[in-house]
């Protein structure tokens, strides 16, 4: 699985590092260079985060201190120690206090949601931070590769673990259902690998890539062990991740505080719906800001709930009984400009799936990509070779990547 690149400061402020076959390299503890501030600083200015009252803690460490506040903490899955994981947990606590502390923030609404279910599915409560690596705790984050959501689902992997990717609903924006799946999909990577540090490896890069791994290692199966053949990428991940429970574990020791968070944006209930919905349906009857609900339901990428069968709308906790008391005037108002009248239109995006098709006045089209060819799309959508070579007036099979292709009459 892909994590979102782009979001996350530490993978973009690491420098290389240098590794052994069978152990890890030295690191020294060398200050940021004057590019490595000034991308910081940039980044920094860009997040939407209030100052922490607290100072934050520069000072030193030692190695003994570290080591035994990770042993310290309540954990299943082994934290271990060495100069990799000082240099991730000091871009949390001393080059990226703020970062953090939007993060934390975030954490009061999404965690205990996420300790729910991986209480029901009797995982490590600490896996919690698989999510502030992969999004940064990024309702909508979404990867140059297509992964997108909290837990930065594929496409493939999200309709693998039964969640709805189509042009109205996209499930891995869903907090509720993608954490659901994504406790299923790593009680199965651990039931491949048995290690949890392995595990969570395999969850950014893919269980093949972590057994090609472990045949490189000569069978070695711990992290540490096959670091040098995993993906670039995927080195970083348990370092990450073992930084992660430290942060949060002793912010306020580094003088790290969350920022605040919005109480309607804490105390939620959910509705099972099964009418077809508008979101400015409910925020203008109902008197929430619609940016709100979007935040609440961010799985309904048009504002749309389809209908025909039961979706979940969550709300501000005040306001569901309200909802509840005038379910029919929220249905009945604007129905015709924001749901009757584009019907049409609607049913045909929900068509479009994951499959790639946008619409353009009524008509389907296609963007070819590398690899593409006429038969795969005409199966992809459905219709036959000879319709596409009709539609757009082709003669043959060869078709080019980045030309558009009708797929519909």
């Amino acid at each position: 699985m892909k994590r979102f690149v782009n979001i996350l400061l530490l993978s973009l402020l690491i420098t290389p590092c240098a590794w052994a076959q069978d152990s890890v390299a030295v690191v020294t503890d060398e200050p940021l260079d004057s590019i490595e501030l000034r991308l910081m600083e940039w980044m920094m200015a860009g997040l939407d985060t209030t100052p922490c009252l607290a100072a934050p803690d520069t000072a030193e460490l030692p190695d003994s201190t570290y080591k035994s506040r990770l042993q310290a903490l309540p954990c299943v899955i082994e934290l271990p120690y060495n100069p990799i994981a000082k240099r991730y947990i000091q871009r949390y606590i001393k080059y990226g206090p703020r970062h953090t502390a939007r993060i934390m923030r975030e954490s009061e609404y999404f965690f205990p949601i996420f300790e729910d279910a991986l209480g029901r599915h009797n995982l490590p409560y600490e896996l919690k931070y698989v999510p502030v690596i992969e999004s940064a705790l990024r309702p909508k984050a979404r990867s140059r590769a297509g992964a997108a959501g909290l837990w930065q689902f594929m496409p493939s992997t999200a309709k693998r673990y039964g969640l709805e990717v189509n042009s109205l609903v996209d499930e891995r924006y869903d907090v509720y259902k993608s954490t659901e799946a994504a406790c299923a999909f790593l009680k199965s990577l651990y039931a491949i690998f048995g290690d949890w540090n392995l595990a969570i490896a395999a969850y950014n890069c893919g269980a093949g890539n972590v057994k090609k791994a472990i045949r490189y290692a000569g069978g070695k199966q711990d992290f540490w062990s096959i670091y040098p053949y995993l993906p670039h990428e995927t080195r970083m991940y348990v370092p990450l991740f073992i930084a992660s429970n430290y942060a949060f574990g002793y912010a306020s020791e580094h003088g790290i505080c969350p920022d605040t968070i919005r109480a309607e944006r804490m105390l939620t209930d959910t509705i099972v719906i099964r009418d077809r919905m508008h979101l400015k349906q409910v925020a203008e009857v109902l008197d929430i800001p619609i940016d709100d609900l979007r935040y609440l339901n961010p799985q309904y990428t048009r504002d749309i709930l389809p209908g025909n069968k039961e979706y979940r709308l969550c709300l501000p906790m005040q306001q569901t009984t309200q909802f509840i008391t005038q379910q029919d005037s929220i249905l009945a108002y604007q129905a015709h400009q924001l749901i009757h009248d584009r019907r049409a239109e609607i049913d045909m995006a929900q068509k479009t799936s994951i499959a790639g098709g946008y619409m353009v006045n009524g008509t389907m089209y296609y963007k070819i990509r590398q690899g593409d060819t006429l038969g795969g799309i005409a199966k992809k959508f459905r219709v036959t070779v000879s319709q596409l070579q009709k539609w757009n007036g082709l003669t043959g099979t060869n078709i080019y990547a980045g030309k558009n292709l009708r797929v519909s009459p």
